[in-house]
């Protein structure tokens, strides 16, 4: 997003975590009513257009959205969404993606408020890795001939009971609703999401066997005073790094990996 839109979106953000700060708030049910409210507005285009027209009073259009949603949602959700409708957006495709996005960071912050973040991070992290060297899950994830009820019925066969709740509900908003995103990068998104609940940074930290307690905090004390932000680390066990660590935080790779460097090596004496 940019311009307007991206404004809009940080003024919504802090309507939520206005929200969500109050303990008499059901953070989960606000996620179920933002992923409904958003699937609403993702089928119906000449709705979201008429709430995102610039040439409409900001006012008018709150009003209509409570008009259509007040007896559907909690007041929260049909309070929150008449606020971002009075707000400009670039475009009316930015109208959901903002909900979209609020009703994911609403189950984190229920998964933060419950203690189970962590789990939840460390899940889709383990889960995108999973999703990534099975072709044959991925195939079946992504299929656009397959039913919702087909793909839920699968996420919950691989995640009912061995994940967090929390998990298994992003997770299958994510499969049968991907609005043109890939798995991947939707699981990415998510994780980032659930980092900046912490107010923290992910590393994707490649090493070539496990890391014990003490060298993970040891690394994650270390990339925290680098980086000036509590870090996150995501483990992932790969053999053929040989020896070292490969770590990467956004788009930026620190490697210190021995495969890496005899490659390196070998590159400076064919050159």
């Amino acid at each position: 997003m940019n311009g307007a839109s991206r404004e809009a979106l940080a003024a919504a953000r802090e309507r939520l975590d206005a929200l969500t700060d109050n303990t008499s708030v059901d953070a989960g049910r606000l996620a179920d009513e933002l992923a409904a409210v958003t699937a609403l507005l993702d089928r119906e285009v000449s709705l979201r257009r008429v709430l995102t027209d610039p040439a409409q009073a900001g006012e008018a259009k709150a009003e209509l959205a409570q008009r259509l949603l007040g007896g559907q949602v909690g007041g929260e959700t049909a309070d929150l969404l008449a606020g971002m409708v009075r707000s400009r957006w670039s475009q009316s495709r930015d109208l959901v993606d903002a909900l979209e996005e609020l009703a994911d960071t609403a189950d984190l912050t229920a998964a933060q408020k419950a203690g189970t973040l962590d789990d939840v991070e460390d899940e889709l992290f383990r889960f995108g890795r999973i999703v990534s060297s099975n072709t044959e899950l991925r195939a079946a994830l992504t299929d656009r001939a397959a039913t919702t009820s087909a793909k839920s019925a699968l996420l919950r066969s691989l995640l009912g009971g061995r994940a967090k709740a929390t998990t298994e509900r992003l997770v299958t908003r994510l499969v049968t609703a991907p609005r043109g995103r890939s798995l991947e990068s939707g699981l990415e998104s998510l994780s980032k999401l659930a980092a900046e609940r912490r107010q923290r940074l992910v590393a994707v930290v490649t090493t070539a066997v496990p890391l014990s307690d003490a060298q993970r905090r040891r690394l994650g004390a270390a990339l925290g005073k680098l980086y000036g932000h509590t870090m996150h680390l995501n483990i992932d066990v790969d053999p053929e790094v040989v020896g070292g660590i490969r770590v990467q935080v956004g788009d930026e790779v620190i490697n210190g990996s021995l495969a890496d460097r005899i490659e390196d090596a070998g590159r400076r004496l064919a050159s």
